[in-house]
């Protein structure tokens, strides 16, 4: 095989590899993932990350509340074995 039927071929197989790509449903990469920019966020996505956030900061006062049940009743378990 010649260099210029070479280089034929592997266009062609590319060229099947990708019309089997969108068939199968295979996302492309776009130019912006390939540079490594960040997504631009939608206004779906910000109002996610703000709820994730408020959920966050709600565990955060359970967990403490949690913490804080147990060391009081650490405490009182302490004060009748004193007894």
């Amino acid at each position: 095989m010649n260099p210029p039927e070479f280089v034929i071929v592997i266009i062609a197989m590319v060229f099947i590899f990708s019309i089997v790509k969108h068939k199968m449903g295979i996302p492309s990469r776009s130019m912006r993932e390939m540079r490594g920019d960040a997504p631009v966020d939608g206004p779906e996505t910000l109002r996610l990350r703000e709820e994730v956030q408020e959920l966050k900061e709600r565990i955060k006062v359970l967990e403490r509340i949690t913490v804080e049940k147990e060391n009081s009743l650490a405490k009182e378990i302490e004060s009748l074995r004193d007894r």
